[in-house]
């Protein structure tokens, strides 16, 4: 698909990417024409390939960020067969940073809970940049409970900066509705599979974030902060984001060496912003897959596993020598 946004280090990828399109649509191109084009075909793959699996982690975040980068309304259209959306809290609204419903993933019923940023000016005044408030995380809860009496999966994509910050939020009860949602989720008795997209921002991200099977898209990130309000608080600044991003080691290599996530999902050379095609096929084939390992446990074994997921995160290290001392 056509990328409509350059990020600053891929400029040289998309200059040569230019000329060769150039050479490509000249008419009866000479057989030395041809091996050119041929060698500058190899020469992109390669510079791409090596620009991609060197990025810094603030580079990273950018690519979380393309905003040509396939959404949860992709995905909903690429990797499920049917969905039907699901709306409202039963209490104060419909949360429109949160999408709910009933999927069919592979002809199997599943329930899905996603963020939505939004692609225009008006979706994202609607969604608030993806920023949930509190009865998006209640909206969200109530139909994972749903899926739970009824033996459905739960299928959670993660894209947010973080929980929606403002002060209407925090009096109706944000952080309270976030950790009920964690407290909630650990026991429901059904699979519950949850992917990080792009942007796995603080408990934003947790509110739906209790899994099973936690994955990361190779350039996504997830983090306790955002770079720039961890820069913000460390050094007074967001101009100081790179430097943030790189001491909060929330890549998707930092997350496997650290126990956080349990898979890291490949993306097409480029990122995903480059084909949301051959991301979303790739996509299902690993959720399919995860459902299918976790059929295989009993509800009781579910659980416990579960539970002895999250307790095993964190390291540390302990010494008694000042103590004696």
């Amino acid at each position: 698909m056509a990328v409509l946004h350059q990020l600053p280090f891929e400029k040289p990828l998309y200059e040569m990417e230019e000329r060769l399109l150039k050479l490509e649509s000249q008419p009866d191109p000479t057989p030395a024409e041809r091996e050119i084009m041929r060698r500058m075909r190899v020469a992109l793959t390669q510079m791409t390939r090596e620009r991609y699996a060197n990025l810094d982690p603030w580079q990273t975040v950018q690519v979380a960020r393309h905003p040509d980068r396939p959404q949860t309304p992709d995905y909903l259209e690429l990797v499920f067969d049917e969905f039907v959306e699901l709306h409202g809290d039963k209490a104060f609204g419909d949360d429109r940073a949160l999408i709910t419903g009933f999927a069919r993933l592979a002809g199997r019923k599943v329930m899905f809970v996603g963020h939505q940023k939004g692609r225009n000016l008006k979706e994202r005044n609607e969604c608030c940049y993806g920023c949930a408030h509190p009865e998006g995380y209640r909206k969200a809860m109530q139909k994972m409970e749903m899926a739970s009496r009824y033996g459905l999966p739960i299928i959670c994509l993660i894209d947010t900066p973080g929980a929606y910050p403002g002060i209407g939020a925090e009096e109706r009860g944000q952080a309270y509705n976030i950790a009920v949602n964690l407290r909630d989720m650990s026991t429901l008795e059904v699979p519950i599979i949850c992917v990080v997209i792009g942007e796995g921002g603080s408990g934003g991200a947790l509110g739906i974030g209790m899994g099973d099977h936690v994955a990361v898209l190779e350039f996504a990130y997830y983090s306790v902060i955002s770079p720039e309000g961890c820069a913000g608080i460390l050094w007074k600044s967001s101009k100081h984001a790179d430097k943030a991003a790189k001491a909060l080691r929330f890549t998707s290599k930092d997350l496997t060496q650290l126990g956080v996530i349990d898979e890291v999902i490949p993306e097409p050379l480029g990122g995903a912003h480059r084909d949301h095609f051959k991301m979303a096929t790739t996509l299902k084939a690993r959720l399919v897959e995860s459902l299918q390992d976790l059929d295989s446990l009993s509800i009781p074994d579910l659980l416990e596993r579960r539970y002895q997921r999250y307790r095993r995160i964190g390291v540390f290290h302990e010494d008694g020598s000042a103590a004696q001392a």
